[in-house]
């Protein structure tokens, strides 16, 4: 079975400073279980009210959709992602979004 995998982050270090390194701070705030990806949507936990950072792997080629628990639905052409690929993505912190995935070619 293949899954996309999803870290949350509150923010890049010195992200306001006049430098900017360009990794994220460990420990995440958390490791959400692993989204199962199918053919039909699926949708991650809600978003931790301090996450601003969302590091997302998918074992397969999928896409994917970020926005409002309860009305975001992927679907093929949406951001597509490759087989092992990892992608960072900000969000707007406190806002409840997920992520939803779905599988594709």
């Amino acid at each position: 079975m293949a899954f996309l995998y999803v870290t949350e982050y509150p923010d890049l270090p010195g992200a306001y400073a006049t430098y900017t390194p360009q990794v994220v701070r460990d420990p995440p705030i958390v490791d959400q279980a692993p989204v199962a990806i199918a053919a039909t949507a699926a949708a991650s936990a809600a978003f931790n009210g301090r996450t601003r950072i969302v590091r997302l792997h998918s074992d397969v080629v999928c896409s994917i959709l970020i926005g409002p628990a309860g009305s975001t639905t992927a679907t093929a052409a949406n951001a597509r992602m490759a087989a092992n690929q990892t992608e960072y993505r900000m969000v707007v912190a406190g806002a409840g979004h997920v992520v939803s995935v779905i599988t594709n070619t």
